[in-house]
């Protein structure tokens, strides 16, 4: 199974006999860049035009739960995030594709979130919405009630101190901008840096001016020269486990198995007692 899907593959699949279930989940991280500038809202997007029978599925309330000790987007309650997905029509026997406003930070999360917690066929629009050609709606969807329970694998996880000691026995990428990880600056967390052993990663050099992924060849290829092999577990980490997502799924992509360290760089840099690297030197 492909972890994304194409605008005209998902236009087909929509008139087949067992159409997937489509959850809309725009987001963007709200960084103001003035004191008192709106947030975006994904809900009002959705509202204005969405793909037809597509449910809005809100990023900050049910894929993740409230800021705290444990990061900006710490895990969501497994109970809730069920309770959402089965409203949402979510059932484990049929199909689900995911998609955001074209970014696909966003639609990665719920991607992964239904992965790890074993939803066996979960893909993403590549391109997000941008790359839809057909009509859209404004209705709001109520579907069915699905039967999803979720059963999370605790492999495809990490923790802050898993995240440590894969650093030095496997390949950690940082999903990051490369200042970021440098330290250079740091525009939301307490201070820049990364964890030192990990491999500065930016997840934007994963797609095209498109947004859509690069051909799996390139995705190979970039891994490889970072330093991915089939030899060395993989893990990523970004500043909430929000892009992160969507590096794990840039690999997935490439065939490429990872775990996913939901916490972070905000849960990291939390604590002034894990250490911090700067520089573009992994250590």
């Amino acid at each position: 199974m492909t972890a994304i899907i194409t605008a005209s593959e998902l236009a087909h699949e929509l008139t087949g006999e067992d159409p997937p279930v489509l959850l809309d989940v725009r987001w963007q991280l709200s960084v103001a860049k003035a004191a008192g500038a709106p947030a975006f809202d994904g809900r009002a997007e959705y509202a204005a035009g969405h793909l037809p029978g597509a449910v809005f599925v809100d990023l900050d309330r049910e894929l993740a739960s409230a800021p705290g000790e444990h990061g900006r987007h710490p895990l969501p309650d497994l109970t809730e995030f069920g309770a959402a997905m089965r409203r949402a029509g979510v059932s484990a026997s049929c199909p689900v594709v995911v998609y955001d406003g074209g970014q696909g930070w966003a639609a990665a999360r719920a991607w992964w979130l239904l992965r790890w917690t074993g939803h066996p066929d979960v893909r993403v629009l590549d391109g997000g919405l941008p790359a839809w050609q057909g009509p859209l709606s404004a209705d709001v969807s109520a579907p069915a009630e699905g039967d999803f329970e979720p059963a999370p694998d605790a492999a495809g996880l990490l923790d802050a101190d898993g995240s440590a000691a894969l650093a030095r026995a496997g390949v950690l990428l940082d999903a990051r901008a490369g200042e970021r990880y440098r330290g250079e600056v740091e525009p939301i967390d307490r201070v820049g840096g990364h964890i030192p052993g990990a491999v500065s990663a930016p997840t934007t050099e994963n797609v095209g001016p498109d947004g859509r992924f690069l051909p799996v060849a390139d995705l190979r290829d970039r891994f490889k020269a970072l330093g991915v092999s089939e030899e060395a577990p993989v893990g990523v980490y970004c500043g909430s486990g929000v892009s992160g997502a969507h590096e794990v799924l840039a690999l997935a992509v490439a065939g490429v198995p990872a775990a996913l360290y939901v916490g972070s760089w905000s849960e990291w840099s939390s604590d002034p007692s894990r250490p911090v690297a700067v520089g573009p030197d992994p250590q």
